[in-house]
C-alpha cells in the first residue's frame, strides 16, 4: 500500500487525530496567552521580577518534553495522563516567546509617544489598552506565533501520555516499522504548523498601520477574520470540552474500568482483548493506551487507571528492584505479594506465555558467523560490532551491565541507546550488527531475524499477566470473570501470530484482538 491509498483508506482517524492535535495547540496556547501576556505587562512595570519569571520560562523550555510530561503525571489534580498534562506541558513550553515578546513589544515603543499620552491627560490603563498594547501587538502576535509552531511540533510527543493527537501515528509506525504511519504523521504534522504560521501571519498583518483611507475596511477584514478564528477555535475546543472535564476526575467512576497499555504492540493487543470482553460482559470501558515506559504503573498510583498488562520479571526487576532470578513461579509469587502489600494491586494468573527478551541478529549474519547461541556472539569475531539498546534495557538491573558481565562481552564501541522500535528498522538496514528485543514481536516474523539462545539462562523470566488496582477489582464482577477467563489462554505462538498480525500485516490491535477474542470464546466472548 503507498500513502495516497493508506490516507484513503484511514482518512476519518486521520482527521480525528488532527482534530486532537489542534485542540491540544488551541488550549494550550490560550492558557499560555492569559498567562503569559499579563507577567509580559507586569514585568515592564516591575523590571526587578524580569530574571525570576523569564528564568523560569526559560528552564520550562530546556526541559525535554517526556521528562516534563513525566514529571507532570504524579501531581495531584493537574497530572495523571490524557489531554490535561500535556495541556499543561504545552503551556508552559508556550511561555518564553510569550512574554519575551509582550515585554519587548511595550518597551520597544518610543517613548515620546506615551509621554504624549500621558501629556493628553491619559491613565496608566488607558495608556496601556488605546496606546502600547496596540502598538506592541505585531510583536505580541509573532511571540503568539512562534508559541504555537513549536506547540504544534512538541503536541507529537504527547502520544506519549495518552493524549493523543498525530503523535500516536508516529510512535505506531516506529513501533510497527511503517513509513505510511510515520509520513502520514510528520506530513499532517508538518501541514498544520505551516497553516498556523500562515493564518496568524496574516491576523499579524491586520495591525501594521495602514493609511487612513482604509481604517474601515481595515477594522471589517480584522472583525471577519477575527471572527472566523473564534468561530473554528469554539467549535474545535466545544467538541473535547466534555472529556476534558471528565479527565479531572481524581478517581474513576464507579461503574467504569480504566484499561492502560504500555507503547508497543503486544501490549496494546493485551489491552484491547482486556477493554473488549469487558465490554463484552456490559461494562464501561475507557481506553488509555501508549503509556510509555512506567507511565502505566505510575498512572495507577494515582488512581486513574484501573488495569493494564504487565510482565513479572519486568515487576520483580524494574518496580520492585530486586536482583533478577530464573525461577519463574517464584518472581510471580514475590511480585504477586509485595504488590498487594505496597501498592494494593491485584495480579491476573498468567496469560500462557512470556515475552522474554531476544538478543536478534540477521538471518545473514546468524549464517556468515554460525551463530545459534549468545555465547557463539563471545567467540566469534565480533569485537567491532555496532550494538543497539533501547534506553530501558541500558539501565535495568536485568539488562545491558548484567548481561555483559555474564556473558562477558567485549565490544570496542559503547551500545547506541535508542527508541525501541528504531533499533529493529536499523537492524534490518544494516546500520546495527545485534540489537535486544522482545521473544514475541511481530517483527521478528516481518523482518526475518534469527533470535539466539540465552544459554547461560541470564534472562529472568517474564511471564505476561494483568495487573489491576484492587478496589476496581473487587467492585467489577466483569473484571474478576475476564480475570479467570484469561488464565493460561494465550499461547507464545498465539501471541506470536497476533503480534505479527499487526507488525507484518499492518492490521489493527483492536481488529486483531475481536478476531482472537471470538475465536477463542466463541459462545460467550
Amino acid at each position: 500500500m503507498n500513502l495516497f491509498e493508506f490516507i484513503q483508506q484511514n482518512w476519518s482517524e486521520i482527521l480525528a487525530l488532527t482534530r486532537e492535535h489542534i485542540f491540544l495547540v488551541l488550549v494550550s496556547t490560550a492558557f499560555a496567552v492569559l498567562a503569559g501576556v499579563p507577567l509580559g505587562i507586569l514585568l515592564t512595570r516591575i523590571k526587578s521580577l524580569q530574571t525570576p519569571i523569564l528564568g523560569f520560562a526559560n528552564i520550562m523550555q530546556t526541559i525535554p518534553s517526556l521528562a516534563l510530561f513525566g514529571l507532570l503525571i504524579p501531581i495531584p489534580l493537574i497530572g495523571g495522563v490524557g489531554a490535561k498534562t500535556a495541556i499543561i506541558a504545552l503551556a508552559l513550553y508556550a511561555l518564553l516567546p510569550i512574554i519575551r515578546n509582550t515585554v519587548t513589544g511595550i518597551l520597544g515603543i518610543d517613548r515620546r509617544v506615551k509621554e504624549s499620552a500621558v501629556a493628553m491627560g491619559m491613565t496608566d490603563r488607558q495608556v496601556l489598552w488605546q496606546v502600547e498594547l496596540p502598538l506592541a501587538m505585531p510583536v505580541i502576535l509573532t511571540g503568539i506565533r512562534v508559541a504555537v509552531v513549536i506547540s504544534v511540533g512538541v503536541a507529537t510527543i504527547a502520544a506519549a501520555v495518552g493524549a493523543g493527537g498525530l503523535g500516536t501515528y508516529i510512535f505506531r509506525g516506529l513501533r510497527q516499522n511503517d513509513n505510511n504511519l510515520l509520513l502520514a504523521g510528520g506530513i499532517f504534522s508538518a501541514i498544520l504548523a505551516l497553516f498556523a504560521d500562515f493564518g496568524l501571519g496574516q491576523i499579524a498583518k491586520l495591525y501594521r498601520p495602514k493609511r487612513s483611507e482604509n481604517i474601515a475596511s481595515d477594522r471589517r477584514r480584522r472583525f471577519l477574520v477575527l471572527s472566523g478564528a473564534a468561530l473554528v477555535t469554539v467549535l474545535i475546543v466545544g467538541s473535547f470540552l466534555p472529556a476534558v472535564f471528565s479527565s479531572f476526575q481524581i478517581e474513576s467512576s464507579e461503574n467504569k474500568i480504566v484499561v492502560g497499555s504500555k507503547d508497543f504492540t503486544e501490549n496494546l493487543i493485551l489491552a484491547e482483548i482486556m477493554a473488549q470482553m469487558l465490554e463484552k460482559r456490559g461494562a464501561a470501558v475507557e481506553r488509555q493506551f501508549e503509556l510509555g515506559g512506567t507511565l502505566a504503573h505510575r498512572t495507577m498510583l494515582t488512581g486513574e487507571l484501573d488495569v493494564y498488562p504487565e510482565y513479572s520479571g519486568t515487576s520483580y526487576a524494574v518496580i520492585l528492584k530486586k536482583t533478577p532470578i530464573s525461577d519463574a513461579r517464584k518472581v510471580y509469587n514475590e511480585v504477586k505479594s509485595e504488590y498487594g502489600e505496597k501498592f494494593e494491586y491485584v495480579l491476573s494468573q498468567p496469560l500462557g506465555f512470556a515475552n522474554d527478551y531476544a538478543i536478534l541478529v540477521s538471518q545473514e549474519t546468524a549464517k556468515e558467523k554460525n551463530l545459534r547461541t549468545i555465547s557463539d556472539v563471545v567467540n566469534a569475531n565480533t569485537k567491532d560490532w555496532r550494538i543497539g539498546l533501547d534506553q530501558d534495557f541500558m539501565s535495568r538491573e536485568d539488562g545491558y551491565p548484567g548481561l555483559k558481565k555474564a556473558y562477558n562481552f567485549d565490544f570496542a564501541a559503547q551500545p547506541r541507546e535508542m527508541e525501541l522500535a528504531l533499533t529493529y528498522r536499523a537492524l534490518d538496514a544494516g546500520e546495527l550488527d545485534l540489537i535486544v528485543g522482545y521473544s514475541t514481536d511481530g517483527l521478528i516474523s516481518a523482518l526475518n531475524l534469527v533470535q539466539l539462545e540465552d544459554d547461560k539462562k541470564y534472562f529472568p523470566p517474564y511471564e505476561a499477566m494483568f495487573v489491576a488496582r484492587k478496589n476496581a477489582f473487587e467492585r467489577s464482577s466483569e473484571l474478576r470473570e475476564v480475570f479467570e477467563a484469561l488464565d493460561g489462554a494465550i499461547s507464545t505462538k498465539e501471541m506470536q501470530k497476533l503480534n505479527y498480525e499487526v507488525d507484518g500485516n499492518k492490521r489493527q490491535p483492536k481488529d486483531v484482538a475481536r478476531d482472537w477474542i471470538a475465536k477463542k470464546f466463541p459462545a460467550s466472548g
